[in-house]
């Protein structure tokens, strides 16, 4: 019987109680629409997004950049590798530029490890997530390499690098504390030195306002040429315009480490020693390019 429930009059209705379709547990409903699927990754890495930046920065890439490689084979078709580069411009153009270019040539997706500040940022945090941004963690850097078999791209100078002003250009700053070695050892990973001629001149830095940056709470606030020569037309915009210098992006020999990885401890004395070392190869291979450079403009 079912139960009664006295009505607004007085009178009885009868409560229904709805009985819920039985189902086996291994057959669910077949008129149910699929889960939602989402390319995003675990890392926030989205293709979707990656082949429409891909898509849109290809323009910039190649017409305005001009990018020519020189050893992309020496990067690996397959398995984990550190690339690791010189970095440099107020808004570092060398980053999108590798990551296109590998992606672009290898059919690769390449992560960029970048400081935490980057994940912070209202929208430009999510965009950067989505375009392939990972913080710049050592447990991150070892899923990546070692369990995942990614690319990884890092700057091991940090916003030293970007900061340094005209007169600073192609003088590489210390590489840290050589993190990205011990990394790469633990990983099991071979080091692959990219050197960069161009970004320099992308969007040079004429001198900086330590008191604004620090207001601001990031690391500098550059005044560019850009800004001089694109204010007067774009106003506001001039600050994410770069010049057209022509890039070439040259890959030297991967570096191998002989030992063993997933070891707790490694040398700290050859982890310094192997650190240095690729940054004297890059910043060698920086000289040679700019002596054979004709121009700024057209290489």
């Amino acid at each position: 019987m079912p139960s009664k429930a006295a009505g607004p009059q007085g009178a009885t209705r009868a409560e229904l109680v709805p009985v819920p379709a039985l189902v086996p547990p291994d057959e669910p409903p077949q008129h149910l629409p699929d889960p939602r699927r989402s390319d995003v990754d675990e890392w926030g890495r989205s293709e979707h997004m990656r082949e429409l930046s891909r898509r849109l920065y290809d323009p910039l890439y190649s017409k305005w950049f001009r990018v020519e490689w020189d050893g992309l084979e020496k990067i690996p078709d397959d398995g984990g590798a550190l690339m690791v580069a010189n970095h440099a411009g107020a808004i570092p153009s060398d980053a999108p530029a590798s990551m296109h270019g590998i992606e672009k040539e290898l059919q690769r997706p390449v992560y960029g490890l970048a400081d935490q500040m980057f994940k912070t940022l209202p929208v430009i945090g999510t965009l950067w997530s989505r375009a392939g941004g990972v913080v710049a963690h050592p447990d991150n850097a070892y899923r990546l390499l070692r369990e995942q078999k990614q690319l990884a791209l890092v700057f091991p100078e940090g916003t030293k690098g970007p900061s340094k002003t005209f007169n600073q250009r192609y003088q590489l700053r210390r590489f840290g504390r050589g993190g990205y070695v011990e990394i790469a050892m633990r990983s099991g990973v071979p080091v692959v030195p990219l050197a960069v001629v161009g970004a320099e001149e992308s969007m040079p830095i004429l001198f900086k306002l330590p008191a604004v940056a620090k207001a601001l709470g990031i690391p500098y606030f550059p005044i560019t040429a850009n800004m001089l020569a694109f204010g007067p037309f774009l106003g506001p915009l001039s600050t994410a315009a770069y010049f057209p210098a022509k890039f070439k992006i040259k890959v030297l020999d991967p570096v191998y480490f002989d030992v063993e990885p997933d070891q707790p401890r490694y040398s700290r004395s050859r982890i310094m020693e192997a650190s240095e070392a690729i940054r004297q190869q890059i910043q060698e291979a920086l000289y040679d390019m700019l002596r054979t450079r004709r121009s700024v403009w057209f290489g």
